[in-house]
C-alpha cells in the first residue's frame, strides 16, 4: 500500500480516530516539508496547518457525520510558515466489517493553478472590471485611445452593467486623471434641481438660495464629470447641456455672468437615444455631440462566461472587506447563479454576493445564502447544464486559452490549433466539450 500512495502525486495521509497521523505519502512530504517521520504519531492539525483549522476541522466533521469533503480549496502553511494553495478532499476509513476507524485525506497542490488565476485575472481585467467576454474585450482594448483624446464619450448599456466603471476607468487613463472625477445622475433629479446642480446658483437666484453655490461642471475643472442618465434629461435641459458642449460655456442659475469650463464629459445611458432622437424627445444635436465615441456594455445574461470571474473577483474584495475566508461557491449555487437571468446584470451579481458573505460562515458560500430571488428562478432552480456547472480551474484556463488562440487567428481552426500545439482534432474536440462556439 505504501509503494501505490508513494507512487502518485496528490499528497494523502491518514489518521485514526483521535486525528493521529498514521500514514503520509511521498506527496505529502513534498507539498508541507514534512518528513513521514515527523508526521507520523503527531496530530494532523500540528503538521497539516490549513487555514480552517481554528474553524472547523474537515477531516473531523467527517469522521463525525459520515460525510466526504470533495475539492475545497484551502491554504496551508509548510513547514517553512510559507502559505500553498491546495485543493483538499476528505473520506472515513472502514475496516473489513464496516466500522470507522479513521479518515483519509487526499490534497493536491494548487500553486501552478492559483498562478494562472492571477494570469487570466490580469489579463481579464480593467481596474475594477473583469471579463473575458469578446464584446468587453473590445471595449477593453479601445479605451487606451479613448483615453487619451478629449472627444466626448457615450457609454450605452443596461442599468448595472457597470458603466460607472468604464467613465472612471477612462477618467484614469485620461490626460485629466489627476483632476477630480464628479458624477450626477440626470435622473435623479427634476430641472430646476439639476440645472442648480450641474451649473450653481447665485444668492437669491430661488426661495432659500441663501449663498452662491458652485455647480458640478465647476467641480470638475481639470477632470472629468460623467453625465449617468442623460437619456431622462428634459428638451430644456438637454439645449443647456448643448451649449456646453458646443463651446464649454454656461451661467449659473440666477446669474448673467458666463463662466467656462475644461471639464471633460462621459455620458452615458441605459435608453435607446437613436429612437428617442426618432420620437422627438431627445435633441438630434446634443446626440451627435455626446455620440463622437460610443461603447456598449452587454448585459451580463449575453456574458454568461464572465460569471465565474465575477464570482471570483467580489469573493476576492468581500473576503478581505469583511475578514472571513470565503474561498469558493458550492456547485448548485454556482448552477443558479449560471442559469439566473440577471436583470439587474453585474450590479445585481455583487448584490447576491455581499448578501451571501452575511450568512456564510464557513469557507464555500451554499445555495442557502443566496438572495432568494435566485434560488427560488424556475430556470435556475431546473438546473439544466447547459449554462451552469462549477468548472474547474484548470478547464477554466484550457477554456480562456482555446478562446484567445481563435480571437488572435481570427477563428481560423488550423491556424489556432497550431498556435496552442495541438492537432485540428484534437482542438475540434476540446470545443465540443467546452462548449466553444463562435457567437
Amino acid at each position: 500500500m505504501t509503494i501505490i500512495l508513494d507512487s502518485i502525486s496528490d499528497g494523502v495521509f491518514t489518521v485514526d480516530k483521535d486525528l493521529t497521523i498514521t500514514s503520509f505519502n511521498r506527496a505529502a512530504e513534498h507539498i508541507t516539508g514534512f518528513s513521514a517521520e515527523e508526521a507520523v504519531g503527531e496530530k494532523c492539525y500540528n503538521i497539516f496547518r490549513t487555514s480552517v483549522c481554528q474553524k472547523g476541522c474537515l477531516l473531523n466533521e467527517t469522521l463525525n457525520t459520515g460525510r466526504p469533503v470533495t475539492g475545497l480549496e484551502v491554504t496551508i502553511l509548510n513547514r517553512r510558515n510559507e502559505e500553498v494553495p491546495i485543493s483538499v478532499s476528505t473520506a472515513v476509513l472502514l475496516d473489513r466489517d464496516g466500522s470507522r476507524i479513521g479518515g483519509v485525506e487526499t490534497f493536491r497542490d494548487m500553486t501552478a493553478v492559483d498562478s494562472l488565476r492571477r494570469e487570466i485575472r490580469k489579463r481579464h481585467s480593467l481596474q475594477d472590471m473583469v471579463s473575458k467576454n469578446h464584446r468587453m474585450q473590445q471595449v477593453f482594448a479601445l479605451l487606451p485611445d479613448v483615453a487619451n483624446s478629449q472627444a466626448s464619450v457615450l457609454l450605452l448599456g443596461d442599468t448595472g452593467t457597470g458603466k460607472d466603471l468604464l467613465a472612471r476607468a477612462i477618467h484614469n487613463e485620461s490626460r485629466q486623471k489627476d483632476g477630480p472625477f464628479v458624477k450626477v445622475n440626470c435622473g435623479a433629479l427634476p430641472d430646476t434641481l439639476l440645472e442648480s446642480e450641474l451649473f450653481g446658483h447665485v444668492a437669491g437666484a430661488f426661495t432659500d438660495a441663501r449663498r452662491d453655490r458652485v455647480g458640478r461642471f465647476e467641480l470638475a475643472a481639470g477632470g472629468t464629470i460623467f453625465l449617468d442618465e442623460i437619456g431622462d434629461t428634459s428638451p430644456m435641459m438637454q439645449v443647456k447641456l448643448l451649449r456646453v458642449l458646443q463651446d464649454g460655456t454656461f451661467e449659473p442659475v440666477g446669474s448673467t455672468k458666463t463662466r467656462k469650463t475644461d471639464a471633460r464629459i462621459i455620458a452615458a445611458t441605459h435608453r435607446n437615444l437613436a429612437a428617442l432622437v426618432e420620437a422627438g424627445q431627445f435633441r438630434q444635436d446634443l446626440y451627435y455631440r455626446i455620440n463622437t465615441m460610443a461603447l456598449k456594455l452587454p448585459p451580463l445574461r449575453e456574458r454568461r462566461e464572465d460569471i465565474p470571474l465575477l464570482v471570483e473577483h467580489f469573493i476576492d474584495r468581500f473576503s478581505r472587506l469583511s475578514g472571513k475566508d470565503v474561498r469558493t461557491v458550492a456547485g448548485d449555487a454556482m448552477r443558479h447563479l449560471m442559469s439566473y437571468h440577471w436583470p439587474g446584470n453585474v450590479r445585481q451579481l455583487e448584490h447576491a454576493l455581499e448578501h451571501a458573505f452575511v450568512l456564510v460562515k464557513g469557507n464555500a458560500i451554499e445555495l442557502s445564502h443566496l438572495p432568494e430571488e435566485i434560488t427560488t428562478h424556475p430556470k435556475a432552480a431546473a438546473g439544466n447544464g447547459d449554462d451552469g456547472g462549477e468548472e474547474s480551474p484548470l478547464l477554466a484556463f484550457e477554456r480562456n486559452a482555446i478562446e484567445e488562440a481563435l480571437a488572435r487567428n481570427r477563428w481560423n481552426k488550423v491556424a489556432a490549433s497550431k498556435d496552442l500545439g495541438i492537432s485540428r482534432s484534437t482542438l475540434w474536440r476540446k470545443m465540443k466539450k467546452l462548449g466553444i462556439s463562435r457567437n
